[in-house]
């Protein structure tokens, strides 16, 4: 699963890219410092994993995480080729998801490519960019398609359907995500930008936040059913430059109860409708994330193809009853692992050993 971050240049991308996975991309003080997408796995801390590995006095401990994709600033009139233009947008057809992030702190020392600091028309301008660049790609794949839905071809003619109702929407300046009678097979064909799920990341800068610049950018959340977080990019990428043991005390000195970047790989997980499963034992203890409704042998291929191909069953046990009863030998003997088959919905904490045979 991977999480596109867009938004203006200077806004903050870059430096949230560094903070998430230490990495060293470019966070420069003029537009376009990236240039070529940033990939890297951040992982999600789960104290559940710390649990399972002294039960099972694991070697190893794996956590689930999130790819995030640092992708070049967007700037007004990209559909048309202005900046990056068309790469910047050929780079978030891929991701699954967008992280936007909008600048609400006023800092002179740091550009600001708009006249003014406006979290709302900043907003405003990237997403008439996406709507503007899946208008296009609309309109050429409705031409492609139109031949053969007149000649009687009914999956055709199910495109054209889908692409014509994309066509009057965005000509109304509604993206495509708000379309809910789509068929999502159709739809994740055509990978529109607009179809992707949103999630504001309000980069507040160093000091107090300014409550006026959020309250703008919550309204609008609010408005488009997407959920937003608040976090200082910079501070968060200091932070992880940190030794682990050293982080806790400058979090409790700033007045942060609960580090920005966790509750944003929480919100993304939350977005893309993710639920964890794990496996444990002596070698490694893990994390998985899948899809909410995932089967018990589609999970099994998140672990090896192998696995789901010659699947047998799954001997599940659930997480909170062995904390409840206190170890993986009291859930033995209250009988409370189940065998499950390849059609199992796999649930949140499911603890799995799957036999398999090939």
């Amino acid at each position: 699963m991977e999480i596109g971050i867009v938004g203006l240049p200077n806004v903050g991308k870059s430096t949230l890219f560094n903070a998430l996975t230490g990495a060293a991309a470019a966070a420069s003080n003029f537009p376009f410092t990236t240039i070529e997408p940033n990939v890297g796995v951040v992982p999600i801390p789960d104290e559940r994993l710390v649990r399972l590995a002294e039960e099972w006095n694991s070697a190893k401990i794996t956590p689930a995480g999130i790819r995030f994709v640092d992708i070049a600033g967007l700037v007004k009139g990209a559909s048309q080729g202005e900046g990056l233009g068309n790469q910047f947008l050929g780079n978030i057809r891929s991701v699954d998801a967008i992280a936007h992030v909008v600048r609400c702190f006023r800092d002179d020392n740091v550009v600001n490519v708009m006249n003014d600091l406006d979290p709302g028309e900043a907003v405003d301008i990237i997403e008439t960019e996406l709507m503007l660049s899946d208008l296009q790609q609309a309109q050429k794949a409705l031409d492609k398609w139109l031949r053969p839905a007149k000649c009687g071809d009914k999956e055709a003619k199910a495109k054209c359907e889908f692409l014509d109702l994309v066509v009057k929407s965005l000509d109304q300046g509604v993206p495509v995500r708000a379309l809910k009678t789509a068929d999502p097979l159709v739809a994740a064909e055509f990978q529109f930008i607009t179809a992707k799920p949103v999630l504001y990341v309000a980069n507040t800068g160093e000091g107090a936040p300014d409550e006026g610049l959020l309250d703008v950018l919550r309204a609008r959340a609010q408005k488009d059913g997407a959920a937003m977080i608040a976090l200082c990019t910079k501070f968060e990428a200091e932070i992880v430059q940190l030794p682990p043991e050293e982080r806790k005390e400058y979090y409790d000195a700033a007045g942060i109860g609960s580090p920005g970047l966790q509750r944003l790989a929480q919100a993304g997980r939350e977005m893309l409708g993710l639920t964890c499963f794990f496996t444990a034992g002596e070698q490694e203890t893990r994390a998985w994330l899948i899809n909410k409704g995932t089967k018990a042998s589609r999970a099994a291929g998140k672990i090896h193809s192998d696995i789901e191909r010659g699947f047998i069953r799954a001997e599940i046990y659930r997480y909170k009853d062995m904390v409840e009863l206190g170890s993986y030998k009291a859930v033995q003997e209250a009988k409370k692992i189940t065998l499950e088959g390849k059609d199992y919905e796999m649930q949140e904490g499911d603890v799995v050993y799957f036999r398999f045979s090939v």
